[in-house]
């Protein structure tokens, strides 16, 4: 016996993909209920918005990204792969899920409420304060102190993942953000860490 496919994970699963195939478009309720084959009424017993529904992306994310993040920081104890690794789960979630991608840069977020890119930027804070701590462990524990202030180099590193973020948006999702990460990545611990 197969199980009904849960309602609200489906809406959220269209809107990603709606968002990744119509780049640079605005997805409108009317249009999200016409791919998923229901009226807007029934999108709205599922969520009482479409804010909602992007919140629901950006939860999905921040548990993806977050989750994965603790396990490094839990499990792996030297900065540099600590440091290489958050960066990789952040790049590797962003080429999996290009129309989450359009809302983490703000783009699908025009017109929507301002809550929602403030999410967006706490969960951005979360990952560099990740880094920063990693950075400053490495001060303490293995008494190396980095080039830069940790601060400013876990800036450094967020700036490098924007950019790879910004320009799988701009590629239209063909310039995987994880494309020559490991040649740069060697370079940047060599040059900064």
């Amino acid at each position: 016996m197969t199980s009904k496919p849960n309602r609200k994970e489906q809406i959220l699963a269209t809107l990603a993909h709606m968002l990744e195939t119509s780049p640079g478009q605005r997805i409108t309720t009317k249009s999200l209920a016409a791919e998923l084959g229901v009226s807007e009424a029934a999108l709205y017993r599922h969520f009482p918005s479409k804010a909602r529904m992007f919140e629901g992306l950006i939860e999905f994310t921040e548990e993806a990204v977050l989750s994965r993040i603790n396990q490094v920081m839990e499990v792996e104890k030297d900065t540099l792969v600590r440091c290489e690794m958050m960066l990789r789960v952040v790049l590797t979630f962003i080429e999996r899920n290009p129309g989450i991608t359009r809302v983490l840069t703000g783009d699908a977020l025009m017109g929507e409420h301002e809550r929602l890119r403030s999410r967006v930027q706490n969960l951005f804070t979360k990952i560099e304060s990740n880094i920063k701590q990693a950075l400053r462990e490495r001060r303490l524990r293995e008494n190396v102190q980095a080039r830069l202030d940790e601060a400013v180099l876990a800036n450094l590193l967020m700036a490098y993942a924007d950019g790879k973020i910004a320009q799988f948006v701009r590629s239209e999702f063909k310039l995987k953000p994880t494309l020559e990460f490991d040649e740069q990545w060697q370079t940047i611990a060599h040059q900064l860490l």
